[in-house]
């Protein structure tokens, strides 16, 4: 009875470096799998191209695009750097979400860039 007025706080709450589990496993690499995306843009844009071009015939026609695609995001899957970039900014964007409530994706685009730079 005495503790009425106090709860115990998540992890999360304690600590803002603190991460979950659905943090680490999903929604990192969803970062990490948009930001590789732009980094790879010529051969995504090589792949589509391809892909639009060969209609049916793209599984065999588009393997070469496939595979340079595949190794240029597989880099950045498998950088350690990259993914402490990516988690540092997860990290800031969800402090920011914390404060204000508004989600990163719901910022006008012209605020969002220039926060960024």
């Amino acid at each position: 009875m005495e503790q009425e007025g106090k709860r115990r706080g998540f992890a999360w709450e304690e600590d803002e470096n603190f991460l979950r589990k659905v943090e680490i496993n999903v929604l990192i690499p969803k970062k990490i799998r948009e930001k590789a995306r732009v980094e790879c843009k010529e051969y995504v844009d090589a792949f589509t191209e391809c892909c639009s071009s060969s209609g049916i015939g793209m599984v065999v026609k588009c393997r070469k695009q496939n595979t340079t695609l595949k190794a240029c995001l597989t880099k950045y899957y498998h950088d350690p750097e990259f993914f402490e970039m990516c988690k540092t900014e997860y990290l800031e964007e969800r402090k920011n979400f914390r404060e204000t409530g508004i989600k990163q994706k719901d910022l006008p685009a012209k605020q969002s860039k220039s926060e960024a730079t």
